[in-house]
């Protein structure tokens, strides 16, 4: 593996350039036995990365270009639009099928397993976009390499997500990574970053994929990253599905079986691979903290449908010819896997959706456990604190002279610290179509009430909302959600929507439904209008009501008089005293900051 290539190289001479990134690709793909002197299609169908000295990044236009090419010469490579993207271009599939070409609708359907990889969500992380081109190429032509592995696996590409933020490149946003000399932007054309996009969907993109993944159902997902943060030797790492959250038997399997022999994989390709280092900026040598991927993004909106999602996240510091290269050999070493371990992840898939929905309980949130760390082998630099010439305070400088190998701690323990009872289904009122079509969009099946029907069934009251104070994503997300609860009949309309639980996106709609889930789409203000009150009271004309409710209600009298007399500030104030009456009268507003999703504890007829 090479470890000099910089953006500071000395040598000019483009076929030079050529020759390591040659050297650079070929160390990731040699384990395999493909010999790059024999594969002479990489001649015929060079990459635009690699037709460069390494140091650029493919556009979208010749990205597409390339994935058409690639489509007219073998009919085991397909390429297809599918939806609109906020740019006003269409979003982009590509699919390697082996010897016969597959229809994009029967994939889901068919034995194999699928794998789906995303490209350029941050278009300025644009290695995968690089790595994925070639990656296709090798599928439909090396047979020795890739023709039994393309009898156990399907392969889904898509070649650029964020096409407006690709479409506007610049040389400059990305200040901390080496290369490519120009790329995209990481917002897209609304200036959304994508890749907190998945639960609450405002953009094109993000309907366009979520319909993608519907069709494919893939088993494995990759989305295509550069990191952030400390200064270390790995040239990979990852951000995967947290094993906890994932949960059951599929988190146990990818962390116990599939992971080791991933990473074992990697290491033999010359990438030792660790999860992503979520050390916030600080030094990671004392330990650090696994990235739990909420549904917001990519990984956590996958393990909503039980499928093991992993971000790779090459190093921003490292040659851009060697990250492209790492990422490259991730694809294989996954693909790989996926050929010998596709069937028992399929069956363990399966079996989760069926134990979750015939859960009592469901979590909903998580936190970790700083008191079970595990141990990491961890390829880092001696670091320390200096004077900076800047600011005249004290910095964090690395010293790569000084290269260590140490066991640290590693924080990857999260338990539960919410849960909920499941419902037997979900009622949505007819009004709240836009969650109605989220819930189609993401194939959830549902029933609309024909006849009007009462059932039992709880409803929510918000208690409490904590709101950001300034706008995120779009949202002022509620960081506090305080609920009470109340038990009775519900009244169904006809046009009501009754969303049962006994289905394979049960999980998707329990964290999509819960308020109080990480990311529900209550906390992304989906529901924000139920917490404004539409009717008012005006004091001078309440004061003739709120006496008439205080000789009537002797019950009312002795709560009002207590809280009184407990409370000074509460009898000090005059508008307080007459809110305290008439959230209590007939004339409030029963709509009022009540949830009207209802959990239904029985499903009607």
């Amino acid at each position: 593996m090479l470890r000099s290539i910089g953006g500071n190289t000395n040598c000019n001479d483009v076929r030079y350039q050529r020759l390591l990134v040659v050297l650079c690709l070929a160390s990731c793909l040699g384990s395999a036995g493909s010999s790059v002197a024999n594969d002479t299609w990489k001649e015929e169908y060079p990459t635009p990365f690699e037709l460069g000295d390494g140091w650029d990044t493919t556009d979208y236009p010749n990205a597409i270009a390339y994935y058409r090419r690639l489509a007219d010469f073998s009919d085991q490579l397909t390429m297809q639009e599918l939806g609109k993207t906020d740019s006003g271009k269409p979003l982009s599939l590509v699919l390697v099928t082996g010897q016969q070409a597959v229809e994009l609708s029967q994939v889901s359907r068919d034995k194999r397993t699928v794998l789906l990889i995303n490209n350029a969500i941050h278009p300025g992380e644009s290695d995968g976009v690089d790595a994925s081109m070639a990656f296709a190429r090798d599928l439909v032509h090396d047979k020795q390499k890739y023709g039994a592995i393309l009898e156990e696996v399907i392969v889904a590409i898509i070649p650029v997500y964020n096409i407006g933020g690709a479409l506007n490149r610049n040389t400059g946003t990305r200040a901390n990574q080496n290369g490519p000399r120009e790329y995209g932007f990481r917002g897209n054309g609304r200036n959304y970053d994508l890749n907190r996009d998945f639960m609450k969907c405002d953009t094109r993109n993000a309907r366009s994929f979520a319909q993608i993944f519907q069709l494919l159902d893939p088993d494995f997902f990759i989305d295509t990253h550069v990191s952030n943060g400390a200064d270390y030797q790995h040239v990979m790492t990852t951000s995967q599905s947290q094993k906890d959250k994932l949960g059951m038997g599929l988190g146990k399997y990818m962390d116990g079986v599939f992971e080791p022999m991933l990473f074992a994989g990697m290491k033999r390709a010359g990438y030792p691979t660790i999860p992503y280092v979520n050390s916030g900026g600080a030094a990671p040598d004392d330990g650090f903290t696994q990235f739990l991927e909420t549904p917001r993004y990519s990984t956590g909106y996958t393990g909503l449908f039980q499928t093991i999602g992993y971000m790779t996240e090459t190093h921003m510091l490292k040659p851009y010819p060697q990250r492209v290269a790492a990422t490259r050999a991730f694809f294989d070493q996954s693909v790989l896997l996926l050929s010998k371990e596709g069937r028992k992840i399929q069956a363990l898939r399966q079996h989760d959706r069926d134990t979750y929905r015939q859960q009592e309980r469901a979590p909903i949130a998580w936190e970790v456990d700083r008191n079970k760390p595990t141990r990491l082998e961890f390829h880092g630099y001696e670091s320390e604190r200096i004077a900076s010439k800047v600011t005249g305070g004290m910095r964090l400088a690395y010293d790569r002279a000084k290269p260590y190998v140490r066991n640290i701690p590693y924080f990857n323990e999260y338990t539960v610290s919410e849960s909920v009872s499941l419902p037997a289904a979900y009622l949505i009122p007819r009004e709240w179509h836009t969650v109605i079509d989220l819930m189609e969009l993401n194939s959830v099946t549902m029933r609309t009430i024909e006849k009007g029907i009462s059932v039992l069934g709880e409803t929510y009251r918000i208690e409490q909302v904590e709101s950001r104070a300034s706008a995120y994503e779009g949202h002022f997300f509620h960081d506090k959600v305080e609920l009470s609860t109340d038990r009775g009949q519900v009244v169904l309309r006809p046009g009501d929507v009754v969303v049962p639980l006994n289905q394979d996106r049960a999980r998707y709609v329990v964290e999509a439904l819960e308020p109080k889930a990480m990311d529900s789409l209550f906390r992304w203000n989906r529901f924000d209008t139920i917490l404004q009150r539409k009717e008012y009271f005006s004091p001078y004309v309440f004061e003739v009501t709120a006496e008439k409710l205080l000789a009537d209600d002797e019950d009312l009298r002795k709560q009002f008089e207590a809280k009184r007399q407990a409370e000074p500030d509460f009898s000090s104030d005059r508008r307080e005293q007459l809110e305290f009456l008439y959230k209590r009268s007939a004339n409030y507003e029963t709509s009022h900051r009540k949830y009207p999703v209802v959990r239904l504890l029985t499903i009607p007829e």
